[in-house]
């Protein structure tokens, strides 16, 4: 009979692989570690897996990357070649913001109901590169940033949707992690690209160094875009070919029993499933909480203009952008790993907002270029909290794909509500100092623990 039974079972995988072991398992509903040989095989074909789907998630970092440029080329020519004068900056950093709350609700809903997501995310950061490279006059550079910031709101909310695709939520914090730090590796090492494209590149063919950096910049990501449409996954539910038909099952397996067997792509109407995310107090306090926590970061749009407030060339204050940077992505995957094998959040989620508070005092209370430059750092950590509050929001809804997906988009939404009002925290007449900067994403970050002592009620 166990022959006759094997027989049967190898001829359903030879016949039709994914259906085969999704009925395999299916009928060994009992004891499911059978279906993958037993409970010490399932580890091993588990590692396996993740080994598989953290590489594609590593590649993933590249498309984050793409996404510096303009904060840079503010110490280039930038605002004297665009006529641009008062806060024009300002709101040419705000416009991006607008197109991103304004599509990220429909890009994810769109996205949690077609089965090819790799085709749709590629397509947008395609966009994105070409929206890059369209930047001449001030108003064309304002055009070209709002709608890029309708293909960058595909990106972020729907990367971190396809993730929960994916991973347990145990295994979440550190991949979002990952995938995020490329933004912050942009910071750093972007800083470093910027000021050796517009020191060397200025003037070439009569462009400057800034026409430069954005042409680049463009130019990079579409050839991502491309290689992306074969390195993003689609769904555990599609065929997979750079997966076993026992690693597909078993990924399908996983984030079933994640979420309790309710991690399913269901038929939900739009509506319903925006409604009941309308209706959700939870997410409109995720929302303010992160809301607050994206405007404090508005720093981070004005890094190198800070870091340009200690007196040094254009050159050098990019470069000294990167080691803060660099040392705030370390710290984050650190911090990521620990908060995901601990199941811990609210104390991994805190502290930073704190540390990242005494770097904003710091930086308030003298012109010492030590000390300025030290309170850099610290501020930098406030992406922990960024990251690990994403993480949170994902993991505090692990119900229907288009309920997880719509409510993502909506708190990022509101989140980088923020971002558009913040952005104009930091003109050019409060510098060098920027004290009155400084006080206000104070009083936004103000030990947001209170909001995070309510949130903690969440699983």
């Amino acid at each position: 009979m166990a022959s006759s039974s094997t027989d049967v079972h190898g001829s359903l995988l030879r016949s039709s692989p994914i259906a085969s072991y999704d009925s395999i398992v299916a009928s060994r509903a009992d004891d499911p570690e059978d279906a993958f040989g037993g409970a010490e095989d399932r580890k091993r074909l588990e590692k396996q897996l993740l080994r598989k789907l953290d590489r594609r998630v590593a590649f993933l970092v590249l498309v984050t990357i793409m996404n510096y440029v303009l904060r840079a080329a503010r110490l280039s020519s930038l605002e004297v070649d665009l006529h641009m004068s008062g806060r024009q900056f300002n709101t040419l950093i705000s416009i991006l913001y607008v197109g991103y709350v304004l599509m990220q609700i429909p890009s994810n809903m769109f996205l949690s109901s077609i089965q090819r997501p790799s085709v749709y995310l590629s397509s947008c950061v395609f966009l994105w590169g070409v929206c890059s490279i369209a930047t001449g006059s001030f108003s064309g550079a304002l055009t070209s940033r709002f709608f890029l910031g309708f293909c960058e709101a595909a990106w972020h909310p729907g990367s971190m949707f396809l993730l929960s695709r994916w991973y347990k939520r145990s295994e979440l914090a550190w991949r979002i992690a990952i995938i995020m730090s490329g933004s912050t590796l942009s910071y750093a090492f972007g800083a470093l690209i910027a000021s050796g494209v517009m020191g060397t590149m200025d003037k070439v063919f009569g462009f400057a160094g800034w026409r430069w950096l954005f042409l680049l910049e463009g130019s990079v990501t579409i050839i991502i875009a491309v290689f992306a449409i074969f390195v993003i996954p689609d769904y555990p539910s599609s065929s997979a070919s750079w997966l076993t038909p026992k690693e597909l099952a078993l990924a399908r397996r996983r984030v079933e029993e994640d979420a309790c067997g309710s991690d399913h792509l269901d038929q939900a109407k739009y509506l319903s499933t925006l409604t009941q995310a309308l209706t959700d107090w939870r997410v409109w306090w995720l929302s303010t909480a992160l809301l607050c926590i994206f405007a404090t970061d508005s720093f981070s749009n004005f890094f190198p203009t800070l870091s340009a407030t200690m007196g040094y060339s254009p050159t050098i204050s990019l470069l000294l952008c990167a080691p803060p940077w660099i040392i705030s992505t370390i710290t984050t995957l650190i911090v990521a790993s620990h908060s995901d094998s601990s199941g811990e959040r609210f104390w991994h989620i805190s502290i930073p907002v704190l540390i990242t508070i005494a770097g904003f005092v710091m930086a308030m209370s003298t012109m010492s270029t030590a000390v300025r430059y030290l309170s850099l750092f610290l501020m930098t950590q406030l992406n922990i909290t960024m990251k690990l509050s994403l993480a949170w929001v994902s993991n505090s809804f692990p119900h229907s794909p288009r309920e997880r997906a719509v409510v993502l988009a909506l708190i990022n939404s509101v989140a980088h509500i923020g971002n558009i009002g913040a952005s104009y925290f930091w003109p050019s007449s409060w510098g060098p100092s920027y004290v009155k900067s400084y006080s206000l994403c104070t009083f936004d970050g103000r030990d947001r623990s209170r909001d995070f002592t309510k949130l903690s009620i969440i699983p």
